[in-house]
Protein backbone atom coordinates (compact mmCIF):
# COMPACT_ATOMS: atom_id res chain seq x y z
CA UNK A 1 0.00 0.00 0.00
CA UNK A 2 1.50 3.46 -1.10
CA UNK A 3 1.19 5.97 1.85
CA UNK A 4 0.99 9.34 0.60
CA UNK A 5 3.43 12.25 1.53
CA UNK A 6 2.57 14.51 4.23
CA UNK A 7 1.67 17.90 2.75
CA UNK A 8 3.40 20.89 5.05
CA UNK A 9 1.42 23.99 4.86
CA UNK A 10 3.68 26.39 2.97
CA UNK A 11 6.02 29.54 4.40
CA UNK A 12 4.77 32.86 3.94
CA UNK A 13 8.06 35.32 5.02
CA UNK A 14 8.51 39.48 5.15
CA UNK A 15 11.30 41.02 5.59
CA UNK A 16 11.36 44.95 5.50
CA UNK A 17 14.75 46.71 5.90
CA UNK A 18 15.80 50.47 5.77
CA UNK A 19 18.75 52.36 6.34
CA UNK A 20 19.74 55.60 6.60
CA UNK A 21 22.89 57.54 7.06
CA UNK A 22 23.77 59.13 10.76
CA UNK A 23 27.10 61.14 11.48
CA UNK A 24 28.41 59.82 8.00
CA UNK A 25 27.61 56.16 8.80
CA UNK A 26 25.31 53.92 7.60
CA UNK A 27 23.03 52.36 9.69
CA UNK A 28 19.49 49.47 9.69
CA UNK A 29 17.20 51.86 11.26
CA UNK A 30 14.24 49.96 10.14
CA UNK A 31 13.98 46.13 10.72
CA UNK A 32 10.21 44.31 10.42
CA UNK A 33 10.09 41.01 9.59
CA UNK A 34 7.30 38.04 9.69
CA UNK A 35 7.91 34.08 9.08
CA UNK A 36 11.33 32.18 8.31
CA UNK A 37 13.26 35.34 6.67
CA UNK A 38 15.78 37.19 9.02
CA UNK A 39 18.15 39.64 8.84
CA UNK A 40 21.77 39.33 11.02
CA UNK A 41 23.72 41.66 12.63
CA UNK A 42 25.02 44.40 10.31
CA UNK A 43 28.77 44.51 9.83
CA UNK A 44 31.43 46.98 8.62
CA UNK A 45 34.30 45.58 6.54
CA UNK A 46 34.78 48.68 4.78
CA UNK A 47 34.19 51.30 7.25
CA UNK A 48 31.03 53.45 8.81
CA UNK A 49 30.01 54.29 4.99
CA UNK A 50 28.55 50.92 3.89
CA UNK A 51 26.56 48.36 5.87
CA UNK A 52 26.60 44.98 5.09
CA UNK A 53 23.79 42.56 6.23
CA UNK A 54 23.17 39.33 5.20
CA UNK A 55 19.89 37.88 4.52
CA UNK A 56 18.70 34.33 5.84
CA UNK A 57 16.06 32.29 5.27
CA UNK A 58 16.58 29.53 7.46
CA UNK A 59 13.91 26.67 6.37
CA UNK A 60 17.20 26.64 3.41
CA UNK A 61 15.20 26.49 0.78
CA UNK A 62 11.63 27.59 -0.78
CA UNK A 63 8.71 24.83 -1.94
CA UNK A 64 5.60 24.64 -3.59
CA UNK A 65 3.02 27.67 -2.35
CA UNK A 66 5.85 29.64 -0.28
CA UNK A 67 6.18 33.20 -0.51
CA UNK A 68 9.00 35.35 0.14
CA UNK A 69 9.11 39.06 0.52
CA UNK A 70 11.94 40.96 1.03
CA UNK A 71 11.68 45.22 1.20
CA UNK A 72 14.50 47.45 1.13
CA UNK A 73 14.99 51.43 1.34
CA UNK A 74 18.19 53.43 1.46
CA UNK A 75 17.84 56.89 2.36
CA UNK A 76 19.83 59.74 0.67
CA UNK A 77 23.48 59.07 1.57
CA UNK A 78 23.07 55.99 3.17
CA UNK A 79 24.98 52.64 1.71
CA UNK A 80 23.73 48.94 1.64
CA UNK A 81 25.12 46.15 0.41
CA UNK A 82 23.14 42.70 1.08
CA UNK A 83 24.21 39.26 0.28
CA UNK A 84 23.32 35.86 1.66
CA UNK A 85 24.95 33.01 3.34
CA UNK A 86 24.73 30.08 0.49
CA UNK A 87 22.90 28.42 -1.83
CA UNK A 88 19.24 29.20 -2.26
CA UNK A 89 17.02 25.95 -3.13
CA UNK A 90 13.74 25.88 -4.85
CA UNK A 91 12.18 22.52 -4.32
CA UNK A 92 9.95 20.45 -6.55
CA UNK A 93 6.35 21.21 -6.45
CA UNK A 94 3.10 19.28 -6.76
CA UNK A 95 1.29 22.06 -8.33
CA UNK A 96 1.73 25.37 -6.58
CA UNK A 97 3.52 28.24 -7.15
CA UNK A 98 6.10 29.67 -5.20
CA UNK A 99 6.99 33.24 -5.28
CA UNK A 100 10.16 35.59 -3.99
CA UNK A 101 9.46 39.38 -4.70
CA UNK A 102 12.19 41.51 -4.29
CA UNK A 103 10.71 45.62 -4.04
CA UNK A 104 13.49 47.75 -3.46
CA UNK A 105 13.43 52.01 -2.68
CA UNK A 106 16.73 53.34 -3.59
CA UNK A 107 17.86 56.92 -2.24
CA UNK A 108 21.12 55.99 -1.72
CA UNK A 109 23.68 52.92 -3.28
CA UNK A 110 21.95 49.86 -2.51
CA UNK A 111 24.03 46.48 -3.51
CA UNK A 112 22.29 43.08 -4.21
CA UNK A 113 24.69 40.38 -4.14
CA UNK A 114 23.08 36.43 -3.21
CA UNK A 115 24.78 33.17 -3.93
CA UNK A 116 23.62 31.20 -6.42
CA UNK A 117 19.98 29.72 -6.64
CA UNK A 118 19.49 25.92 -7.55
CA UNK A 119 16.03 25.44 -9.18
CA UNK A 120 15.62 21.36 -8.72
CA UNK A 121 13.88 19.23 -11.46
CA UNK A 122 9.97 20.08 -10.83
CA UNK A 123 9.88 23.39 -9.56
CA UNK A 124 7.62 26.06 -10.31
CA UNK A 125 9.24 28.88 -9.34
CA UNK A 126 8.56 32.91 -10.00
CA UNK A 127 10.79 35.52 -9.13
CA UNK A 128 9.99 38.91 -9.17
CA UNK A 129 12.39 42.23 -8.59
CA UNK A 130 11.30 45.72 -8.93
CA UNK A 131 13.66 48.69 -8.10
CA UNK A 132 12.40 52.00 -8.04
CA UNK A 133 15.57 54.64 -8.49
CA UNK A 134 16.16 58.22 -6.96
CA UNK A 135 17.33 60.44 -9.03
CA UNK A 136 21.00 60.02 -7.84
CA UNK A 137 20.52 56.28 -6.59
CA UNK A 138 23.21 53.90 -8.01
CA UNK A 139 22.03 50.17 -7.94
CA UNK A 140 23.89 46.45 -8.58
CA UNK A 141 22.64 43.45 -8.11
CA UNK A 142 22.71 40.17 -9.51
CA UNK A 143 20.83 37.06 -10.17
CA UNK A 144 22.60 33.36 -10.89
CA UNK A 145 20.39 29.88 -11.28
CA UNK A 146 21.21 27.04 -11.49
CA UNK A 147 18.95 24.47 -13.69
CA UNK A 148 18.83 21.20 -11.79
CA UNK A 149 21.20 19.58 -9.26
CA UNK A 150 23.54 18.68 -12.39
CA UNK A 151 26.15 17.91 -9.63
CA UNK A 152 23.54 14.65 -8.78
CA UNK A 153 22.93 14.32 -12.97
CA UNK A 154 19.76 15.93 -12.25
CA UNK A 155 18.29 18.30 -15.00
CA UNK A 156 15.56 20.93 -14.96
CA UNK A 157 13.30 18.60 -17.55
CA UNK A 158 9.74 19.44 -15.90
CA UNK A 159 8.61 22.42 -13.98
CA UNK A 160 8.73 26.17 -14.97
CA UNK A 161 10.66 29.27 -14.03
CA UNK A 162 9.33 32.69 -14.56
CA UNK A 163 11.35 35.96 -14.57
CA UNK A 164 10.42 39.67 -14.11
CA UNK A 165 12.66 42.52 -13.90
CA UNK A 166 11.65 46.33 -13.53
CA UNK A 167 13.76 48.85 -13.08
CA UNK A 168 12.94 53.02 -12.81
CA UNK A 169 14.47 56.10 -12.19
CA UNK A 170 12.12 58.85 -10.92
CA UNK A 171 9.40 56.85 -12.28
CA UNK A 172 10.89 56.59 -15.70
CA UNK A 173 11.88 52.70 -17.05
CA UNK A 174 15.11 51.52 -17.26
CA UNK A 175 14.95 48.50 -17.99
CA UNK A 176 11.34 46.02 -18.19
CA UNK A 177 11.85 42.19 -18.73
CA UNK A 178 10.02 38.91 -18.57
CA UNK A 179 11.40 35.59 -18.95
CA UNK A 180 10.31 31.65 -18.90
CA UNK A 181 12.29 28.71 -18.48
CA UNK A 182 10.09 25.49 -19.73
CA UNK A 183 11.44 22.82 -17.71
CA UNK A 184 12.45 20.06 -20.88
CA UNK A 185 11.36 23.09 -22.87
CA UNK A 186 12.61 24.19 -26.63
CA UNK A 187 14.42 27.35 -24.81
CA UNK A 188 16.97 25.11 -22.83
CA UNK A 189 18.40 23.06 -25.81
CA UNK A 190 18.09 26.14 -28.79
CA UNK A 191 21.29 27.81 -29.82
CA UNK A 192 19.05 30.94 -29.60
CA UNK A 193 18.48 30.06 -26.21
CA UNK A 194 20.14 28.65 -23.37
CA UNK A 195 22.07 25.77 -25.82
CA UNK A 196 21.91 23.00 -23.56
CA UNK A 197 23.88 25.21 -20.39
CA UNK A 198 22.57 24.69 -17.10
CA UNK A 199 23.62 27.99 -15.42
CA UNK A 200 22.54 31.51 -16.63
CA UNK A 201 23.17 34.73 -14.90
CA UNK A 202 21.82 38.00 -15.01
CA UNK A 203 24.02 41.24 -13.71
CA UNK A 204 22.70 44.94 -13.42
CA UNK A 205 24.45 48.10 -12.55
CA UNK A 206 22.34 51.38 -12.44
CA UNK A 207 24.05 54.59 -12.12
CA UNK A 208 26.90 56.76 -13.46
CA UNK A 209 28.34 53.56 -15.23
CA UNK A 210 30.65 53.50 -18.53
CA UNK A 211 30.86 50.93 -20.82
CA UNK A 212 32.71 47.96 -19.68
CA UNK A 213 34.04 45.05 -21.69
CA UNK A 214 32.69 41.70 -21.49
CA UNK A 215 34.94 38.64 -21.75
CA UNK A 216 35.10 34.64 -22.23
CA UNK A 217 32.10 34.42 -19.64
CA UNK A 218 30.10 37.34 -19.92
CA UNK A 219 28.35 39.79 -22.11
CA UNK A 220 27.39 42.90 -21.14
CA UNK A 221 25.29 45.76 -22.91
CA UNK A 222 25.44 49.35 -22.37
CA UNK A 223 21.70 51.13 -22.35
CA UNK A 224 20.79 54.65 -21.40
CA UNK A 225 21.56 54.54 -17.43
CA UNK A 226 21.66 50.94 -16.85
CA UNK A 227 24.81 48.26 -17.94
CA UNK A 228 23.48 44.65 -17.90
CA UNK A 229 25.99 41.37 -18.12
CA UNK A 230 24.61 37.85 -18.88
CA UNK A 231 26.40 34.62 -18.09
CA UNK A 232 26.12 31.32 -19.89
CA UNK A 233 27.88 27.91 -18.91
CA UNK A 234 27.76 25.50 -16.32
CA UNK A 235 29.22 26.20 -13.70
CA UNK A 236 28.01 28.41 -10.71
CA UNK A 237 31.14 28.95 -8.93
CA UNK A 238 32.00 30.33 -12.73
CA UNK A 239 29.27 33.09 -12.64
CA UNK A 240 29.95 34.14 -9.26
CA UNK A 241 33.65 34.55 -10.21
CA UNK A 242 32.74 36.55 -13.39
CA UNK A 243 30.03 38.80 -11.68
CA UNK A 244 32.72 39.55 -8.94
CA UNK A 245 34.81 40.81 -11.30
CA UNK A 246 32.50 43.04 -13.19
CA UNK A 247 31.09 44.31 -9.74
CA UNK A 248 34.85 45.09 -8.70
CA UNK A 249 34.90 47.46 -12.17
CA UNK A 250 31.72 49.08 -11.78
CA UNK A 251 31.33 49.24 -8.02
CA UNK A 252 33.73 52.33 -7.99
CA UNK A 253 31.41 54.42 -10.51
CA UNK A 254 28.32 53.57 -9.14
CA UNK A 255 28.99 53.78 -5.49
CA UNK A 256 32.17 56.23 -5.05
CA UNK A 257 34.40 53.45 -3.72
CA UNK A 258 36.25 50.31 -4.34
CA UNK A 259 34.65 46.80 -3.95
CA UNK A 260 35.36 45.03 -0.57
CA UNK A 261 34.19 41.50 -0.73
CA UNK A 262 31.73 40.37 1.95
CA UNK A 263 33.23 38.70 5.00
CA UNK A 264 30.79 35.38 4.59
CA UNK A 265 32.13 34.67 1.22
CA UNK A 266 34.92 33.31 2.38
CA UNK A 267 33.40 31.33 4.65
Amino acid sequence: MRVAEPVLAPWKADLSLGFSCRNRKSLLTERHSDGPLVVQKPLYPEGDAVCHAIVVHPPGGIAGGDELRLKVKTDQESAALLTTPGAGKWYRSGGPWARQSLSFAVDGTLEWLPRETIVFDGARASLESRIELGEQAGYIGWEILCLGRTGSGERFSKGQIRIATEIYRSGKPLLVERGRIDGGGPIMSSPAGLADHSVVGTFIAAGNVAPVPGNETVATTLLPGVLVGRYLGDSSEEAMHAFTRLWEAVRPAIAGREAVRPRIWST
